[in-house]
């Protein structure tokens, strides 16, 4: 698997440790979003995509951040130090409140993609000097090239844009029996 795009994103706060917002594309197929170049104690590193890990709550079971002080769902006072039972080891450890979605699983492929993406970033702080700068989108998505494939037999039907999914292209269609994730609403 080959990183076929890097977007930068810079962030403009002055003294905020954020410096930029990546976007990887991978054998120009696979879009990983929402990776952080962040300025650490020891240089510049990358923070992938992560989720806040969560547990249930005594009362109801609804899902909360281990740092949550209350219950989103009954209001129920929880217990501020149960994330600390998390901990494995001696208690030196730093506690983990996020787990990544998506992140290399060896070093040397870890080098590689954070070699190219300060490649990217000192790129893209020259072009960021230069007169009538655009900053790349990294959220735009590439609907006119998102090709449905007819695998079925049945008619194709129309689709139907939902909210905060972005719009179809008119015209376009897909067989009846296709499910199509970007057409289902959201929970």
């Amino acid at each position: 698997m080959q990183l076929t795009e890097v977007r930068i994103n810079l962030c403009s706060q002055r003294g905020s440790r954020l410096k930029a917002f990546c976007s990887l594309t991978f054998d120009d197929t696979f879009v990983v979003r929402d990776v952080k170049l962040i300025d650490g104690n020891d240089g510049l590193f990358l923070a992938m995509p992560s989720r806040k890990l969560a547990d249930h709550c005594p009362n109801c079971n609804d899902k909360n951040h281990l740092r949550a002080r209350y219950c989103n769902n009954c209001g129920r006072r929880l217990n501020e130090d149960r994330y600390q039972q998390n901990r494995n080891g001696n208690g030196h450890q730093r506690v983990k409140l996020h787990a990544d979605i998506a992140h290399p699983i060896n070093a040397g492929c870890r080098s590689e993609i954070e070699r190219r993406v300060l490649q990217e970033f000192d790129r893209e702080v020259q072009r960021s000097q230069e007169p009538g700068y655009v900053p790349p989108s990294l959220d735009g998505e590439d609907f006119d090239s998102f090709d449905v494939p007819q695998r079925f037999d049945a008619p194709p039907r129309p689709l139907r844009a939902h909210p905060g999914h972005g719009a179809t292209v008119p015209g376009e269609t897909v067989p009846a029996n296709h499910a199509r994730v970007a057409s289902s609403p959201m929970a």
